[in-house]
């Protein structure tokens, strides 16, 4: 499988260097997320309406904390 090279770090990386989130990355097949501290290291890739589906949870104000079985 390859990876995206189209890195991008989201505006809201912190202050300095934004070193302090993730990073992502998209093609037509897949959405990838790095750790921008280790970029080197593991990448999870995920499809794009799985990803789309968890990130408007992250954004929803009535989301619920669930806990794992």
């Amino acid at each position: 499988m390859t990876t995206p090279d189209n890195w991008r770090k989201s505006s809201y990386s912190g202050s300095g260097d934004g070193n302090a989130c993730l990073e992502i990355a998209d093609s037509r097949t897949l959405i990838a997320v790095r750790d921008s501290k280790t970029p080197a290291r593991a990448t999870l890739t995920f499809p794009p309406g799985a990803f789309a589906s968890f990130v408007e949870s992250v954004k929803s104000p009535t989301r619920k904390a669930t806990s794992a079985p």
